[in-house]
């Protein structure tokens, strides 16, 4: 142990915590300081206890110990990215020794089950008889981290690669990869599928299966090895996906990303964009914000815009009785302005594992006990809400592709369950009821729902649509800040605004002037080019060794993938490369 020893035991009030690291020594160290160990939490390797407030300290530097933070009914998300304290683990897999989904909660199997998707899973197409409405025809852009074609995102055709926007564009080893884990979770949501799987067998336990099995990925990387992504690259993404949706049959977007953008969405360049793909005919769909915990917050950008679909998390709190589910406390409360549309499940949802990313050696946690093929991550957040309900929409738009996006808000939105535990005001319309918007859309019962909301202008500021957080040269130390993108471009809001709601902003490769892609999609994938122009800081991007490059996000407390609260999360990738890049804190 490190630091000296108290003189005596506080008797005083004691905190509740969460310990990460060495159980055993921090177990005989809790009792000597006059607290009280409540619980083993081996798969954290520590404990939960309750501790005098003055000896927190002296707790937190004991050997081992990574973290002591407070608890309260629940772990906190910035602990455990699987956050399965309903012991579901335990559970599907004590019968034999083998995880079966069909007792964990958090399985895609039983999702589908509880939001009636498996139910809409059996009936027929109604322009193609040969057809079950499992996402068939529908394309889902997914601006993220990349997405890698483990077993069940590597059938023909399931996933196709738009540009690689991101900072490991370069290399041919990170190139459309996702190396940090978050956009492969979010994919096998939407639309995995065991290339074993026989037709119809959707249902069938055995197999992985996502909301929408038959939907295509589009997979558009933004996020790098270790999710690090400044605004602009996003704002790129989308602008993309406008321009090239016909082509990819693009009507749903996922977007698990936001920032604590202060500016109004009547301004802001990140509004602007989403906007933008909702009225040429896709359907946004945001994950609302992971922030909860630390009290009242509104939705993050670009959740908060009115016209996009914002999606909270649900809670089964260790039950498959729907009477028993509430708001998941993670969940950014909004405001009486602006909350969450609906929830769907996000609590430990179990999908699929990129071994060796960020996520998969930053959180064991987050593997699943019984999965003999190691195939398995759990991740709690709004963010796989927020891919539940993509993989939802697509299954309407297959039943009705006529439906307008605010037709597929609209009824989302009418036919989500209330929560009977929860008459909190941050669960919008209720539970996500896929099986009842179905019965809806199939009796033409769908009313326009157009919404009429005043439009964003997308004049705002860029550096302040950053949210306070900024990617940084980890050789230079020099932030990405002002008015200006990745190559250090300034940025013209009017100019670029008016291009988006065009849909002309990109024109081949080219977004703003300067090739960010190849011109056409080939062997399927839009090529990655030679970035030789100059970075925000000066330096060619051609002068960097991309093959060696690994990217550090240093503080997540602003910039994030919206699974966990990163305020107090430090990722280190120093053991990777002795280069790596960072996230700069506004001083």
């Amino acid at each position: 142990m490190t630091g000296a020893p108290p003189a005596a035991a506080d008797t005083g009030a004691l905190v509740p915590v969460i310990v990460e690291g060495a159980a055993d020594a921090t177990a005989a160290e809790v009792v000597r300081l006059g607290g009280v160990v409540d619980q083993q939490l081996g798969v954290i390797g520590g404990l939960r206890a309750r501790v005098p407030a003055a000896r927190l300290a002296t707790l937190a530097a004991v050997d081992g110990v990574r973290a002591v933070t407070p608890d309260g009914e629940l772990v906190s998300l910035d602990q455990e990215w699987g956050d399965d304290d309903t012991h579901e683990d335990e559970q599907a897999s004590s019968a034999t020794g083998r995880w079966e989904a069909d007792h964990d909660l958090g399985s895609t199997h039983s999702i589908a089950k509880a939001t009636g998707a498996e139910n809409v899973w059996s009936q027929n197409d109604p322009d193609n008889g040969r057809q079950k409405l499992t996402g068939h025809g529908v394309g889902i852009a997914l601006i993220d981290t990349g997405v890698t074609p483990v077993p069940g995102l590597d059938g023909a055709g399931k996933v196709v690669n738009g540009p690689d926007l991101s900072l490991d564009s370069q290399a041919e080893n990170t190139r459309y990869l996702d190396g940090y884990g978050h956009g492969t979770h979010m994919a096998g949501i939407i639309a995995g599928r065991d290339a074993a799987m026989p037709v119809g067998a959707e249902n069938d336990k055995q197999y992985f299966v996502g909301m929408a099995p038959d939907a295509r990925i589009v997979n558009v990387k933004a996020g790098a090895a270790d999710g690090a992504v400044d605004v602009s690259q996003v704002i790129a993404g989308i602008d993309w996906v406008v321009t090239n949706r016909a082509s990819h049959d693009i009507r749903v977007l996922n977007l698990s990303y936001g920032t604590e953008s202060t500016q109004s969405a009547l301004l802001d360049p990140l509004a602007h964009a989403v906007e933008n793909a909702w009225r040429a005919g896709i359907v946004v769909v945001v994950a609302a914000g992971n922030d909860g915990e630390s009290g009242p917050q509104p939705l993050t950008m670009p959740a908060i815009d009115p016209y996009v679909i914002a999606v909270g998390s649900s809670d089964h709190r260790g039950s498959d009785n729907r009477d028993q589910h509430v708001v998941g406390a993670w969940t950014n409360s909004g405001t009486d302005a602006r909350r969450p549309d609906v929830l769907a499940p996000g609590k430990s949802v179990v999908s699929l594992r990129v071994p060796g990313s960020s996520a998969d050696v930053g959180h064991p946690e987050g593997l699943v006990t019984g999965d003999a093929a190691g195939r398995l991550f759990r991740g709690s957040g709004t963010s796989q809400s927020a891919a539940v309900v993509s993989g939802a929409a697509a299954l309407l738009l297959q039943q009705d592709p006529g439906l307008t996006p605010d037709q597929v808000k609209g009824v989302l939105r009418a036919n989500a369950d209330r929560l009977r535990a929860d008459g909190s005001p941050v669960q919008g319309a209720g539970v996500l009821d896929v099986k009842g918007a179905m019965e809806q859309v199939k009796d033409g019962r769908v009313p326009s729902y157009a919404q009429q909301h005043p439009r964003s202008t997308g004049t705002g500021s860029l550096d302040a649509a950053r949210g306070g957080g900024f990617i940084a040269d980890p050789d230079a130390g020099i932030p990405l800040t002002g008015e200006r993108d990745i190559f250090g471009l300034p940025w013209h809001a009017a100019t670029w605004a008016a291009d988006s709601s065009a849909g002309t902003a990109w024109s081949g490769g080219t977004w703003r002037g300067t090739a960010w892609a190849g011109d056409t999609w080939v062997d399927g994938a839009w090529p990655a080019v030679p970035r030789t122009s100059a970075s925000w800081t000066g330096i060619a991007w051609s002068d960097r060794e991309w093959s060696r490059m690994r990217w550090r996000a240093d503080e997540w407390s602003r910039m994030r993938w919206r699974d966990d609260d990163w305020s107090r999360m430090r990722w280190r990738s120093d053991h990777w490369s002795a280069s790596g890049w960072g996230v700069a804190e506004a001083r």
